[in-house]
């Protein structure tokens, strides 16, 4: 279950033990694998009421923040609305990595990894690039290459994502 992976993660690279979750009731967190595992190691799980976001206010705010980002930059790129969920990714990844969270003086990324971010990796949402067109039926007069634009950044490795116009 992934966050089951992710508390672990967070006790390890923070050296802090978790206490308390708060979450809403989504099915996602209100599950008997995730109660077991609260039970297990002891962590109390605190839900919103239903239908009341203003009880988790400090979430809520930073969804419209990546929304509202999210936004700007699909309209900067003119990118096609499908690709609203790489947009919010990328919006997220780049947050993480630039905004200083004053109560600590340092970025998330700074908090988890224990050193700075390397921003010489970031590229603006939808820049025109372009990757080697990797079909088998290549003439000589064929292009080489596909027309792209920057979607993002891959999750687990330090590679981009691509949205290619000619395979989508």
């Amino acid at each position: 279950d992934f966050i089951i992976k992710f508390l672990k993660m967070i006790q390890v690279r923070l050296k802090v033990p978790v206490r308390r979750i708060r979450t809403d009731n989504g099915t996602e967190f209100v599950n008997h694998t995730l109660r077991d595992y609260y039970e297990e190691v002891g962590i109390s799980h605190e839900t919103s009421v239903a239908r009341s976001p203003q009880q988790n206010g400090v979430i809520e705010r930073r969804n419209r923040t990546l929304i509202e980002a999210a936004r700007t930059m699909l309209i900067y790129a003119q990118a096609p609305l499908f690709l609203w969920e790489e947009a919010v990714a990328t919006a997220c990844f780049t947050q993480n990595h630039s905004i200083i969270r004053l109560r600590h003086g340092k970025t998330p990324y700074e908090l988890l990894h224990s050193k700075l971010p390397d921003l010489s990796f970031f590229h603006v949402f939808g820049t025109l690039c372009y990757l080697t067109n990797d079909s088998k039926n290549l003439g000589k007069l064929q292009p080489k290459a596909d027309i792209g634009i920057f979607i993002g950044y891959a999750p687990t490795k330090k590679a981009f994502r691509i949205y290619n116009r000619r395979t989508r």
